[in-house]
């Protein structure tokens, strides 16, 4: 039996041609799979389109997996893989395996001596950290914040603490329809001369990635809904 790979694949942080953005090589791969694990075949299906796998697409197997996926079904999800059938691991925008639950197939890949194959392709929390000027030494992902807003704010007050004493760059995401919520809340909490970056739409023709302090934003406060956006800090 053939040794089989699972694969990261990246997908666009927005509209565009997958052409464009990724690699020859990481082109090649995709197109080479014929199984992939994906949060919505819908997008799936385009992005494979966009790769130049139109043709083929009726010999491709697809398998959901998202925030409903119960865990008895990862073992499912890694079947084919566990019989020689190399797998592509498909977010709906950016690089799997962060801020979804890729990272179990990984782990269960791991342990099940499967080779695993990052692709690269664009992070939006890396072009948002490289676009920043915040300290790219010492940072942390902290993934989404809480929903209800006292939890929220008493969050952000958290994670300036920290960051005003360890000078660790704090980033985090937001469902898009909540974004212009969560900086009205970043606004009315953090200190005055605290840093903060608002990275949104990247990769995109209207991609916006400005720093700048707390107080200087309140001025100039941009409407977020439904746009996505990395949120950064440093205190």
């Amino acid at each position: 039996m053939k040794s089989a790979k699972l694969y990261m694949v990246p997908n666009l942080l927005g509209e565009g041609s997958p052409k464009l953005s990724l690699a020859p090589d990481v082109l090649d791969t995709i197109r080479s799979l014929r199984y992939f694990i994906v949060e919505n075949e819908k997008y799936a299906r385009r992005f494979l389109v966009g790769c130049g796998m139109r043709d083929i697409l009726s010999e491709v197997e697809f398998s959901l997996l998202n925030e409903h996926t119960p865990a008895e079904e990862f073992g499912f999800l890694m079947e084919p893989v566990m019989n020689g059938i190399s797998a592509g691991i498909l977010s709906d925008a950016g690089c799997p395996g962060i801020a979804d639950p890729g990272a179990e197939l990984v782990n269960m890949a791991h342990l099940n001596n499967i080779e695993v194959i990052p692709l690269t392709g664009p992070s939006s929390i890396l072009l948002a950290l490289i676009g920043s000027g915040l300290n790219g030494q010492q940072f942390a992902f902290r993934g989404y914040l809480p929903v209800k807003p006292a939890q929220r704010i008493r969050r952000i007050r958290e994670l300036e603490q920290f960051s005003g004493k360890s000078r660790e760059t704090q980033l985090f995401i937001e469902a898009p329809y909540r974004n212009n919520q969560v900086l009205s809340d970043l606004l009315k909490v953090l200190s005055p001369d605290t840093r903060l970056c608002l990275a949104v739409n990247l990769t995109q023709p209207d991609q916006l990635i400005k720093t700048m302090d707390v107080k200087s934003w309140k001025n100039n406060k941009p409407e977020l809904n439904k746009k996505p956006t990395v949120f950064l800090f440093l205190a």
